[in-house]
């Protein structure tokens, strides 16, 4: 089981792989975090936003997760749109 709400049915090759991407990092909490924003936001990012994307899950899960979370500072070439909605739809996850 993945934890994903979202069928894979309906979106393109590129999307369905980063949904599945989203979902099996290695590390549940990321895939809590990437999974759950995908779910609800794969549909709806552009072909740069998805580049933007692609670029966050070349990223190891505890570099992430400690920008994530604050443990660490964000480096500016990361701190992109789609990082600030991963981390606003964090927020919303948790409260």
């Amino acid at each position: 089981m993945t934890g994903t709400t979202r069928s894979s049915e309906g979106l393109d090759t590129r999307r369905r792989k980063l949904l599945f991407r989203s979902w099996h990092r290695g590390m549940r909490e990321m895939d809590l975090i990437l999974g759950s924003f995908a779910d609800v936001n794969i549909d709806k990012l552009s072909d740069e936003q998805l580049d933007l994307y692609e670029v966050l899950l070349d990223i190891t899960d505890k570099e992430l997760l400690s920008w994530i979370i604050g443990e660490a500072p964000v480096p500016a070439a990361v701190d992109s749109e789609v990082y600030q909605q991963i981390v606003a739809s964090r927020t919303a996850f948790i409260a």
